[in-house]
Order: C-alpha cells, then sequence, then structure tokens
C-alpha cells in the first residue's frame, strides 16, 4: 500500500489563492483535511487492478470534428469591425487583474 498524500496548509493556502477565495484559518485547516481525505480515495482507487475490465461507453465513438483544413486569415480590420473598443485593428479590452 502507497503512502497516503497529505496537504499541507501551504498547499491549500496555495490552492486558494489560485482560486481567487480568501479562507479564514479555520476553513484552511477544514480543507486541508477535507483534501486530504479525497486524495487518499485516489490514491486507494489507483490501487484497484482493473486490466480485466473492458472499457465501456452508451455511446458510439466517433470524431464529431471537421477535418482541419488551412483557410486564408481574417483581415485583422473585419476581426475588429463589431468590437465594442479597437485602435490599430486590435481589441481594447479593460484590465481584468492587477496593473497592467
Amino acid at each position: 500500500m502507497t503512502a497516503q498524500p497529505r496537504l499541507s496548509l501551504d498547499d491549500v493556502r496555495a490552492i486558494a489563492e489560485l482560486a481567487k477565495l480568501h479562507l479564514t484559518d479555520e476553513e484552511l485547516h477544514t480543507y486541508t483535511a477535507q483534501l486530504s481525505q479525497i486524495l487518499s480515495y485516489f490514491t486507494l482507487l489507483q490501487e484497484v487492478d482493473t486490466s480485466h475490465v473492458q472499457a465501456a461507453t452508451v455511446l458510439p465513438l466517433r470524431s464529431v470534428m471537421r477535418p482541419d483544413m488551412p483557410q486564408p486569415a481574417l483581415d485583422p480590420a473585419d476581426a475588429v469591425h463589431n468590437a465594442s473598443d479597437s485602435e490599430d485593428n486590435q481589441f481594447k479590452v479593460n484590465v481584468v487583474l492587477g496593473d497592467a
């Protein structure tokens, strides 16, 4: 049996930061325990021998993608034609994250 994965408070704090979540210390402790438990379940599932199980699907396997055919590029002026704001054939948008 493999070692059980255990997340640290710093791991959960980093995950929360990536998700832009502001967690209290109590929430950090709660989520650290819960996420560590979830990871241990995945570790347990990885140990199950599924080599004898045939893959199954309820839908037919077929590609729904069209063939990738080269096409002429869209003219930059046409691309920004209906944009609410543009400059020099580029979309002009508000800053989303931090200072730019």
